[in-house]
């Protein structure tokens, strides 16, 4: 997922309309009149923030990569019961542990 400067802005001011010419801030041409647009400090801040969240929740596309399929998991369910199904999705979070 990308946290570039168009993430940021819909992320400091959703609703607001604007364009932006080119990849940077100069590019952006603010057309909400009732919003002030994000200073480009701001936006930085923004983009730095949503990245950071990004990567502190890479466990969880981590697990649900590893985690297996609903047909196996009923499978698992049905021919080893609640803790074979249980032991079989603790192995990834195990594996894959919360920060």
């Amino acid at each position: 997922m990308s946290y570039d400067l168009p993430a940021a802005l819909i992320s400091l001011r959703p609703g607001s309309s604007w364009s932006l010419d080119g990849d940077d801030y100069s590019g952006l041409n603010w057309q909400d009149p009732n919003n002030p647009p994000p200073t480009e400090a701001e936006c930085n801040a923004e983009m730095s923030r949503l990245r950071a969240l990004y990567d502190a929740r890479q466990y969880q596309r981590d697990r649900a990569r590893a985690y297996p399929s609903v047909v196996e998991q009923l499978d698992t369910l049905y021919h080893q019961g609640y803790d074979g199904w249980r032991a079989q999705i603790q192995a990834v979070k195990d594996q894959y542990p919360k920060p």
